[in-house]
């Protein structure tokens, strides 16, 4: 059921996604889904762990065997897809906690926090820096990929283009760190 919700929040988008239309989606009544999941919340919580595990996967792959600016743009890159292609799932990791170290949501989150730490390794980056390169790539992917999700960049320059520029503007950021 948290696939088959997760795919209509990618469609719909997750503020409107709800049990009803989910039970409508999959031919069933709203009580039914009741069996599969606790409720609103629960689905979307299910949503985020999913989400975070399928980010994870994508980043991890991407950077597997690379280093440097190869490494962050492979990262980046995986992300940002992520992201353009499921902008509903991928907001409902936005702001969401773990109930605990044994949640899974947090065991995707680090899954996810060490593909992108793995980026870092090739950066000569002081272990008291760590987090606050994490969290400044973070803002960087998280901002380009859901503001061109949302049809934010309305002007002329091709965004490909943009993200290359991002890209070395970060890769150059990290080696002067």
């Amino acid at each position: 059921m948290v696939t088959a919700g997760a795919a209509l929040a990618d469609e719909v988008g997750l503020d409107r996604l709800t049990m009803g239309l989910l039970a409508e989606r999959v031919g069933v009544r709203t009580a039914s889904l009741y069996k599969h999941v606790g409720g609103q919340e629960d689905l979307n919580r299910g949503i985020a762990v999913l989400a975070l595990g399928e980010a994870a996967d994508a980043v991890g792959v991407a950077v597997q065997g690379r280093a440097g600016r190869d490494a962050l743009a492979a990262a980046a890159g995986a992300f940002r897809a992520f992201v353009v292609e499921h902008p509903g799932r991928y907001a409902a990791t936005i702001g969401v906690e773990p109930s605990g170290p044994d949640d899974p949501l947090a065991a995707e989150g680090r899954r996810l926090l060490d593909a992108f730490t793995a980026v870092l390794r090739g950066y000569e980056i002081a272990g008291s820096d760590v987090d606050h390169a994490l969290r400044m790539l973070r803002s960087l992917c998280h901002g380009f990929a859901t503001l061109q999700s949302a049809n934010g960049f309305q002007w002329n320059a091709d965004v490909d283009e943009s993200f290359e520029w991002l890209i070395a503007f970060t890769d150059r950021g990290l080696r002067a760190g």
